[in-house]
């Protein structure tokens, strides 16, 4: 059985303007990646298969990072459309493979907010950010410690001297 790509639609539904690609060099880099799933697409034969023939060498190593971090039971965040790309094949492969997964923000890029709600991953920030330095992850980090500060650091009921139950 060949796999099709991993969520469907075309690459007009996926492909947005990156840092500023607009107008002629839009439409270009659309045709473009038309044309790379036109070529390879009668090969597919799983989400893996998919990144080898039309996603680049760095989706790879996220891929493979986020699988060790999984392995080693590390939680990541991922910051960006195309770590969230990159990742989205782990969760073809397996259901849970992004459990351990945090999104830091959604990216301006069109594509991500429908991938996001594809792979079911609700972002920390939605700042319309596409700057792609991990600045995402730098905000959201933060959340995330002063949210396990607040959660470690809270007093039980008995601790605090709750006695019952407020009506």
């Amino acid at each position: 059985m060949r796999a099709r790509p991993l969520f469907g639609g075309g690459a007009r539904e996926w492909v947005g303007p990156g840092t500023g690609v607009m107008g002629e060099a839009l439409a270009r880099k659309i045709a473009v990646v038309d044309e790379a799933m036109k070529l390879h697409r009668p090969q597919f034969i799983d989400s893996f298969d998919i990144m080898r023939r039309v996603g680049g060498r760095e989706l790879a190593a996220i891929a493979g990072a986020v699988m060790a971090a999984r392995m080693a039971r590390t939680p990541v965040l991922l910051d960006g459309f195309a770590c969230t790309a990159a990742a989205a094949v782990l969760l073809a492969a397996d259901a849970k493979a992004l459990d351990h997964c945090v999104v830091a923000h959604c990216s301006a890029e069109p594509g991500h907010r429908k991938l996001l709600e594809r792979i079911g991953k609700k972002p920390q920030l939605d700042l319309g950010m596409r700057l792609g330095e991990a600045s995402g992850a730098a905000l959201a980090i933060n959340i995330l410690r002063s949210a396990l500060a607040c959660h470690n650091g809270m007093a039980s009921f008995a601790e605090a001297g709750v006695s019952g139950k407020s009506d």
